[in-house]
């Protein structure tokens, strides 16, 4: 996928995104599913996304499908913002990973949420929902290890 290139989030994955809003805030989180809240660059505003963290060795790494998204550019921009899983929000930094750091965790990625693989290959950022996958197309895969403060 070209860099220029930008997959629109769905009216689907929009009303998705709320619905776990929803269920976070009541404190029922579903299946792997955290939100992230990250103040905008430009806004001040906080925005919150679902992610689905992976876990490796018990450091914590975020992944995302949309590499070109405000979510990605908002990250870098702040390096910091709250995790939370139902009812619990814990204040964390968000490093980003080095290219060369990336495959071994984006192999991960498929295994330990095979739900959210779909989005990944959707989006043309990889070929299929293999690890093989994932790991090769590591370096356009945006992760942040999640370092909690």
């Amino acid at each position: 996928m070209s860099t220029s290139t930008r997959p629109k989030v769905s009216a689907f994955q929009k009303f998705g995104n709320k619905m776990m809003e929803l269920f976070h805030s009541m404190g029922m989180p579903v299946g792997p599913m955290h939100l992230l809240r990250v103040r905008g660059r430009r806004s001040g505003r906080e925005f919150t996304n679902p992610v689905a963290p992976v876990k490796i060795d018990g450091t914590m790494y975020i992944l995302q499908a949309f590499p070109q998204s405000d979510w990605v550019k908002n990250v870098r921009a702040a390096g910091a913002g709250t995790l939370v899983r139902g009812r619990k929000a814990v204040p964390v930094k968000l490093v980003e990973v080095p290219v060369a750091e990336r495959a071994p965790i984006a192999r991960q990625f498929p295994t330990q949420v095979p739900m959210g693989a779909g989005i990944f290959v959707k989006n043309g950022v990889v070929a299929d929902k293999s690890p093989e996958s994932f790991e090769r197309a590591a370096p356009e895969i945006p992760v942040f290890r999640v370092v909690p403060v």
